[in-house]
């Protein structure tokens, strides 16, 4: 009934998705300051647990099952897992066993909020944010799981997002800049990454599993599979080049996190295109992401925003103007699934796209502000004075990364 070859792919591209959510601890552990590593990295890892009790409970059924308030939200008919046994297939490839799917989708709800952490770091008491978790999961993350690759209001209308453009990064950056807004900034902006070479193998193993994230949204095993792959590869090595080489030109060296950085901003931003364009399109949204995310972190800064690692930059405007340019490059000679972009007269579908980065972004903005401000008359969101200046290493865990009196 079931094709092992598809159902090997999928539990693989699964695991390296998992494998995503340690990376991206890695990463922002090794750019946060000394005294807050295990603070940032504990958001990442709490929500693999979280998450995946409430995709159980009802995150699953809430995004893929049924349809309830004219397309905005799933309904609860596949809660608990109800109904879904060994032999139940994935409605959307009957080769692909319900189960494997479900395991699939749980690793981008796990990673989504993680990424929004970045934004806050050492500002955010632990309480409020795992209450945060729960609620930005199931009015923000739910809703759009759904309207897009649910079946729901957007995909219906004709918005396409092959791995996450939207339902991942574009939501999630604009959260972490509501987030940033709510906060304020922190008592010190001066402290170094403490750890480059973590943040090394953070970039190797969100690279690695990017794999996963976008070859494995074709939940099949075809040519469009291999050009997921390629695509994903192509526009994070290009995108990288592009931020280290406007780094190099302005600053007069080759910078290593920039390098980084800017394979992280290529990785979000051919996200949403990677099934849906041909290869020099690739190669076009690669450089067009080092550009742009570069522009969008060096105006943060000259703003002075207080997104401490970048996430509105990377994330939220990579994610974006992925969206944005598969309405400019998609083809159906690439995918007969997808559609022509504006390069081949498909205006009216890249209008769409517009509209749905723009109302994604103010929509996980304005709710995540109001979230924030809600939870805070629960428990107080922001540490304080003294806990922010010890780090939350030790006042909320008390715990360190490293034992410095060891040999």
């Amino acid at each position: 009934m079931f094709d092992t070859g598809i159902t090997g792919f999928m539990l693989l591209a699964t695991s390296l998705v998992m494998l995503m959510t340690p990376g991206l601890a890695f990463f922002y552990g090794g750019l946060a300051g000394k005294r807050n590593i295990l603070g940032i990295m504990i958001q990442s890892f709490v929500s693999m647990g979280i998450t995946t009790i409430m995709w159980f409970i009802c995150g699953y059924s809430l995004c893929f099952s049924g349809d309830a308030m004219g397309g905005l939200i799933g309904n609860l008919d596949k809660a608990f897992m109800h109904g879904i046994d060994l032999n139940s297939p994935f409605p959307g490839n009957p080769k692909l066993p319900e189960f494997v799917f479900i395991a699939y989708q749980m690793m981008f709800a796990i990673i989504t909020p993680a990424l929004i952490t970045g934004a806050f770091v050492n500002r955010v008491t632990f309480k409020a944010y795992l209450i945060f978790l729960v609620l930005w999961q199931l009015l923000v993350y739910y809703p759009f799981a759904h309207m897009i690759w649910g079946g729901g209001l957007l995909s219906r209308w004709g918005v396409l997002d092959f791995a996450g453009g939207i339902v991942v990064h574009c939501i999630a950056g604009f959260a972490a800049l509501a987030s940033v807004f709510y906060v304020g900034q922190r008592r010190d902006r001066e402290s170094p990454p403490n750890s480059v070479p973590l943040i090394a193998i953070g970039t190797g193993l969100l690279w690695f599993g990017w794999y996963g994230f976008n070859a494995g949204s074709s939940l099949n095993v075809n040519a469009i599979t291999g050009l997921a792959f390629l695509n994903t590869d192509v526009a994070a090595s290009f995108a990288a080049l592009t931020w280290m080489a406007i780094e190099w030109s302005l600053q007069r060296r080759p910078k290593f996190v920039g390098l980084m950085t800017g394979a992280v901003a290529g990785l979000a931003t051919i996200t949403p295109a990677a099934g849906y364009v041909s290869l020099p399109s690739a190669v076009v949204i690669g450089i067009a992401s080092g550009l742009v995310c570069y522009l969008a972190v060096h105006l943060k800064n000259k703003i002075g925003w207080d997104d401490a690692l970048d996430v509105w930059g990377v994330h939220g405007i990579g994610g974006g103007l992925g969206v944005i340019l598969l309405g400019v490059f998609a083809s159906k000679a690439m995918n007969s699934a997808g559609a022509d972009g504006l390069m081949l007269g498909g205006t009216q579908f890249f209008t769409k796209q517009c509209i749905a980065v723009v109302g994604a972004a103010v929509y996980a903005f304005v709710f995540t502000y109001v979230m924030l401000a809600v939870i805070n008359i629960i428990t107080k969101v922001k540490v304080s004075e003294a806990e922010e200046d010890l780090g939350l290493d030790a006042s909320l865990h008390g715990e360190r990364a490293y034992d410095v009196g060891a040999l």
